[in-house]
C-alpha cells in the first residue's frame, strides 16, 4: 500500500514562490514515478509534473514549464515541487500521485483516470 503525504501549501502573492513536499511510504522510493496534479476551483484535476528515479527524468505540463521544478531526495523518500513566478491561475489543491502501471518507467504525462494512489492534497492560493 503506497502512502503519499503532501505539505507546504499556503497563501502567496502573484510572482511569489512556494515549495511543496510529498513524503512517499509503503514502497521502495525508486519503484514508481511520482506525479503532481492540481485541481482548481470548478476545474478538473490536471497533471502538472512527474519525476522518475530511472535516469532522473522529469516531465512538465506546458502550463508550468520554466516556472515549476520537481526534484527528490531518495534518503528522505520525499519529492519536492518548487513553484516560482506563481500566478492566480495556479490556485488549486495540489496532489502527489502514483500510477502502479508505470513501475520502473521514465517520467511522463500521467492520466488522472490511471492513478492508483493519491495524497490528501495541499491548498495553494495565489492572490493577484
Amino acid at each position: 500500500q503506497v502512502q503519499l503525504a503532501e505539505s507546504g501549501g499556503g497563501f502567496v502573492q502573484a510572482g511569489g514562490s512556494l515549495k511543496l513536499s510529498c513524503v512517499v511510504s509503503g514502497t521502495r522510493f525508486s519503484t514508481y514515478p511520482i506525479g503532481w496534479f492540481r485541481q482548481g476551483p470548478g476545474t478538473e484535476r490536471e497533471f502538472v509534473t512527474a519525476i522518475s528515479w530511472r535516469g532522473g527524468s522529469t516531465y512538465y505540463a506546458d502550463s508550468v514549464k520554466g516556472r515549476f521544478s520537481v526534484s527528490g531526495d531518495n534518503a528522505k523518500n520525499t519529492v519536492y515541487l518548487q513553484m516560482n513566478s506563481l500566478k492566480p491561475e495556479d490556485t488549486a489543491v495540489y496532489y502527489c500521485a502514483v500510477d502502479t502501471a508505470l513501475r520502473f518507467a521514465a517520467a511522463q504525462a500521467m492520466d488522472v483516470s490511471s492513478i492508483d494512489y493519491w495524497g490528501q492534497g495541499t491548498q495553494v492560493t495565489v492572490s493577484s
